[in-house]
């Protein structure tokens, strides 16, 4: 009984994130309305709050998802390149790319940071943070890297991909923008090479 009854309550979570990711992308954060975005998923404003405490807390949830994607897919382009430097400036281009998709513009990079305050602070930054620092302790070993403090590097390189996709997102012209971005984010991870 127990067994099942946690599975439901994974399920209806499942649910609202998913019905709440689209509502947000479709309308924004602001606009959606969570009578509206529980009752497509035939569930009450009750499961929301139990499930997140409210609607600030089920945006939290649909960042963390999709920030934790981005991360993952931005992971698998930099591991597909064969050595950590060129992967870590994969890494990062690949993540400043993601501010052209407009589901990653809206909530991630706009609503997210206006609803849910410093990015810095998002649990799915920090699990990006400690593997940027992993990477940036090898190369720093390897000499490949100049002799610094590898999370004060990982904190500033991750810092500047994520300013320029926060640029991206919010500028006028996001397709202009991003090649001087990520041009930008090169020349300064490239001034850690030893």
């Amino acid at each position: 009984m127990a067994g099942r009854r946690a599975e439901l309550m994974e399920e209806n979570r499942s649910k609202l994130i998913a019905a709440a990711r689209k509502a947000f992308a479709d309308k924004g954060y602001a606009a959606a309305s969570m009578d509206e975005l529980t009752a497509d998923v035939g569930l009450t404003r009750g499961a929301l709050y139990h499930n997140f405490g409210d609607k600030r807390g089920l945006l939290a949830a649909v960042v963390n998802q999709i920030d934790g994607e981005m991360a993952s897919r931005a992971w698998e382009i930099g591991h597909k390149v064969g050595d950590d430097w060129n992967g870590l400036l994969a890494e990062g281009a690949a993540y400043i790319e993601m501010a052209l998709e407009p589901e990653v513009q809206r909530i991630v990079l706009l609503d997210g940071p206006a609803f849910l305050g410093d990015p810095s602070q998002w649990p799915s930054q920090n699990a990006c943070l400690r593997t940027t620092e992993q990477t940036v302790g090898r190369l720093v070993s390897e000499g490949i890297m100049k002799p610094i403090d590898p999370e004060a590097a990982a904190r500033l390189i991750n810092g500047a991909a994520l300013n320029a996709a926060l640029w991206i997102a919010g500028s006028d012209d996001p397709k202009a923008v991003h090649p001087k971005a990520v041009e930008a984010f090169r020349c300064l991870v490239d001034g850690l090479l030893n």
